[in-house]
């Protein structure tokens, strides 16, 4: 599953009601300094997500707004032709978006400082997005499933 997540994530994905967990690098526009968040898919379709940069920590949620896939359903009938009767049943159809799932986390810190972050699915629960603070600096963010102890 994936953030949408995350997050979605993905995150995704962006998710189905299954509790998963990710890891979020983020990297500013003007360094090559790295922070680090997480984030975790609390209920289908959305989560909560936490970001430290320097010494703010960031908290707040996020929520898909791009399934990375959609379920549709075909029905069926009995009918006749030119060429006789015959008949058909119905089923779901799954299809994976192409544009893969998305989803925005609004943040906060302790003292009012706003953090907020768009998240791209792009497949296996991993994905990228951007986060800009309220100052105007923006993010480069990598995430990733949180790997199992």
């Amino acid at each position: 599953m994936k953030i949408t997540t995350l997050l979605v994530v993905s995150a995704a994905a962006i998710l189905g009601g299954c509790a998963y967990s990710y890891n979020l690098t983020l990297m500013p526009r003007d360094s090559g300094k790295l922070y680090y968040g997480t984030a975790d898919n609390v209920s289908g379709g959305e989560g909560s997500v936490a970001i430290t940069i320097e010494a703010t920590t960031y908290k707040g949620t996020w929520v898909q707004t791009r399934p990375d896939r959609t379920t549709g359903y075909v029905a069926g009938g009995y009918g006749g032709g030119w060429r006789g009767w015959g008949w058909g049943m119905g089923g779901a159809v799954t299809m994976d978006n192409p544009e893969g799932g998305a989803a925005v986390a609004l943040l906060q810190s302790a003292n009012g400082a706003g953090l907020r972050c768009e998240f791209r699915s792009g497949g296996y629960g991993q994905g990228g997005g951007t986060c800009r603070d309220d100052k105007g600096m923006e993010y480069d963010v990598q995430v990733r499933p949180r790997k199992a102890a």
